[in-house]
């Protein structure tokens, strides 16, 4: 039987892990709070009339809450694409 703790410390030695985000993931978390935030707004909305029928004033909402989710997926695909293809297509 070949023991693994040999191999352990050569895989782990080489990025210590520190528990704290990176700088780059840290941004990417900011680049997408503004998606963050309209999903909870829209489970906020749905979560409200799961017990009950909802009412014209409840479903306004539920429809205008979907509509920021679009619009922020929307938003975000057009930065990332930004950012992952610098100097657009010709």
């Amino acid at each position: 039987m070949k023991s693994i703790a040999a191999l352990q410390a050569a895989v782990t030695a080489a990025t210590p892990f520190d528990g704290e985000p990176s700088d780059v993931e840290l941004d990417a978390i900011e680049l997408e709070m503004p998606l963050v935030l309209a999903d909870v707004d829209l489970l906020d909305a749905q979560i409200m009339t799961i017990d009950r029928t909802p009412t014209e004033l409840d479903q306004q909402r539920i429809r205008r809450a979907r509509r920021r989710v679009l619009a922020a997926r929307r938003d975000l695909a057009n930065r990332t694409a930004d950012v992952a293809a610098p100097g657009g297509a010709a």
